[in-house]
């Protein structure tokens, strides 16, 4: 175990965090709280660097919520040579896994070979191969070629006319947010100082032009807090080049943005046997995933070029999804009102001349400007740890060797995301079969709450379970909903009823009627807790309804 030992228990508390940030000299400072900036902060908080990390919103609000929510190997990289990039995100994905089986979990992709598809038969058998290999597959996970009568048989819903064979593999199913809500408090349980809405404001330089201090103001309170630090990293996603131009050190390498939309339907309207990855009819491919009651599809790649903080989903994106869809399989006949909800994000890619959105490289690159800001763009979920790791070597460069000689080596590969660790995925199983049956006990009889308590919160569900039988209501999810938003706020640093239905529960994307039911009754109590006048209730909730409303209307331009 590292010698920079972590506390018992990961907690992320506002007003001990409050009261650190403007006390001390920090040896990095972080901006940007999505999973790049979180693992970040783990990484150095665990070697022995005095961390502080800020964002502007709420954890996890970008980018890192709005992905396709996968820890992939990226089989599609291996068409574009990208051997690298395939090898490294194979070995990252076991690692995340071993260390959050709850969290990031093996799920089963099938392959459907269709005739003048992106992937042949033999092309797809050696793919496969070298997939395998690059990424270290053992076991059960190791891919298997199929026939066409063997592809039916796996996905029934796809059109026979037109599989010709499949191929069968693993990929690693997530909830991004999740993973980096757990990324942040096990650096907090590290000594990291993280905050929430407290948004970066003024560079502020010494004489020699050297990044000495930060002004950011403090959403929460109104107040303006200085931090100080001896290295300062932007890990903004598409912020970056915001930041970069503020700085003044913006060049020829810059942000191309693209936009991923995905759309949830309720399992029944597309009831797939396992996750596929599948081509459409403009050469691109896509995902549809189970998810419990839901399977979500996605992504959309194109250009984007409107409002970073407010990404919609369009009636083009989804015809172009719908379209896709009908066309794979033909007797689902999904329309528009099928849809429960849906989420639009976006992808800080580097810009490649002459590359579209979908030949864009995922790749991540380090830009370092004459003042000494650090910046990490492009790159990819998979990708986060190691990220980090290429990040802190270029603040290392910059460290006197005596402080340098004090910190650790970095062990991210063997630091467990929570406090009471999963073993593997057979710990999982038992795990979430016993609390099935504890819930039955309890009242509950949709096995679906033990695979939602599980996955979402691992082992600490027990805590939201002893503060659930002090909510005596029959209306059981009622006082389940409540539970959860005493465990959030107190251990979680909830802010916002948007951070508890959409990052802390992806409740608004997978379960969004319980949204609707419970709003009104978990403002009433995040207003107690957070001590909330009558105007920002009322802007809470109007915050929350304009929410709602994007992730079910579908707009005819990106300007809403």
């Amino acid at each position: 175990m590292n010698k920079m030992q972590e506390n018992t228990f990961s907690v992320l508390n506002r007003e001990n965090q409050l009261n650190h940030i403007s006390e001390k000299k920090f040896d990095l400072v972080i901006i940007g709280g999505g999973v790049t900036g979180a693992g970040i902060a783990l990484d150095a908080a665990s070697r022995g660097m005095k961390t502080c990390l800020i964002e502007k919103n709420d954890f996890a609000s970008g980018t890192s919520n709005k992905s396709t929510k996968l820890i992939h190997g990226g089989l599609r990289y291996l068409k574009q040579f990208e051997i690298g990039l395939v090898k490294e995100s194979g070995r990252e994905r076991a690692i995340v896994h071993k260390l959050a089986p709850h969290l990031v979990i093996p799920e089963k992709m099938l392959l459907p070979l269709i005739e003048g598809g992106t992937y042949g038969k033999i092309m797809t058998a050696i793919g496969l191969k070298v997939y395998d290999i690059l990424a270290n597959v053992e076991g059960d996970d190791k891919r298997k070629m199929l026939d066409k009568d063997e592809t039916l048989e796996k996905e029934p819903l796809l059109d026979p006319e037109n599989v010709l064979a499949g191929g069968f593999y693993s990929e690693y199913r997530t909830d991004d947010a999740r993973l980096t809500i757990e990324l942040l408090k096990k650096a907090a349980s590290f000594g990291a100082t993280l905050l929430n809405y407290c948004e970066m404001d003024t560079f502020v330089y010494n004489e020699k032009g050297i990044l000495e201090h930060l002004d950011c103001k403090d959403h929460t309170t109104g107040k303006t807090l200085r931090i100080t630090g001896r290295n300062f990293v932007s890990a903004a996603g598409p912020w970056v080049d915001t930041l970069r131009k503020k700085d003044k050190s913006i060049n020829e390498k810059y942000l191309h943005l693209t936009k991923g939309v995905h759309l949830v339907f309720p399992f029944d309207m597309l009831p797939i046997a396992q996750s596929i990855y599948f081509d459409v009819p403009d050469g691109r491919m896509l995902f549809a995933i189970p998810r419990g009651r839901c399977t979500y599809v996605g992504t959309t790649d194109t250009t984007y070029t409107g409002d970073l903080d407010r990404v919609l989903t369009t009636q083009a994106d989804v015809a172009y999804l719908l379209n896709a869809m009908n066309t794979t399989f033909p007797t689902v006949d999904l329309s528009e009102k099928d849809i429960e909800s849906s989420w639009a994000g976006l992808r800080p890619l580097i810009h490649e001349k002459g590359k579209n959105p979908s030949e864009l490289s995922r790749k991540d690159e380090i830009f370092v400007s004459d003042s000494g800001l650090i910046s990490i763009a492009g790159g990819k979920l998979t990708g986060y740890r190691k990220m980090s790791q290429r990040v802190l070597e270029a603040v290392l460069k910059s460290l006197p060797k005596k402080r340098k000689k004090k910190l650790q080596l970095s062990e991210t590969e063997n630091i467990a995301l929570t406090s009471d660790p999963f073993q593997n995925k057979k710990e999982v199983a038992i795990y979430q079969e016993k609390l099935q049956q504890q819930l039955k006990n309890m009242g509950f009889a949709d096995p679906y709450i033990a695979m939602y308590l599980v996955v979402t919160y691992g082992k600490q569900t027990d805590l939201i379970l002893r503060r659930f039988q002090q909510y005596k209501d029959k209306d059981l999810i009622k006082s389940l909903v409540l539970a959860e938003l005493w465990y959030t706020v107190h251990y979680e640093m909830v802010a916002s009823i948007t951070d508890f239905f959409v990052r802390r529960t992806a409740r608004l994307f997978f379960d969004i009627k319980t949204v609707s039911t419970y709003k009104e009754i978990v403002l009433e109590e995040l207003s107690n807790y957070l001590n909330w006048n009558e105007e920002k209730q009322k802007s809470e909730a109007k915050m929350l309804s304009q929410l709602i409303k994007d992730a079910t209307t579908f707009y005819v331009s990106e300007a809403g």
